[in-house]
């Protein structure tokens, strides 16, 4: 095929499982759970070979992401207070809040959506919104 193309997007349980485990252990680095690409490799059951192999010719969709404008869906309690500890997330990533709009809370609930650009990784974002109590559902709508 002369037209090739470079990139493609795969769905992860069709990828052999080595890709998934320097996948993994990308993560791990750079959330600071492992702070050696030995104690990563390690960590998940890879060589060190097989992560340097492999490390850049995977990255999670939400990676790719990263330094755009993207558009969170929250769906939250009400919940005093917790508005400001989801953005005080995106404060420690250093994202830069474009807009927030927020539905009047009916039964107990809310939906909100935050506009924000970010050199961040989206799915570390994602990970830390829903490790917040009171966060039911974190998604990206658009980025």
């Amino acid at each position: 095929m002369a037209n090739m193309p470079k990139y493609f997007i795969v769905e992860a349980q069709a990828l052999p499982e080595v890709f998934l485990k320097v996948a993994e252990a990308k993560w791990l680095l750079d959330t600071g759970e492992a702070a050696t690409v030995n104690e990563a490799t390690k960590a998940t059951g890879i060589s060190r070979s097989a992560f340097y192999k492999y490390r850049d010719s995977i990255t999670p969709f939400q990676n790719l992401l990263a330094g755009r404008i993207l558009t969170f869906h929250l769906l939250l309690r009400d919940v005093t207070g917790l508005l400001s500890s989801i953005l005080s997330i995106f404060a420690n990533l250093g994202a830069n809040i474009l807009t927030i709009n927020q539905t009047s809370p009916t039964n107990g609930l809310a939906l909100v959506t935050v506009s924000a650009e970010t050199e961040q990784n989206a799915e570390l974002l994602l990970r830390q919104l829903r490790t917040i109590e009171g966060v039911l559902k974190a998604e990206i709508l658009a980025g």
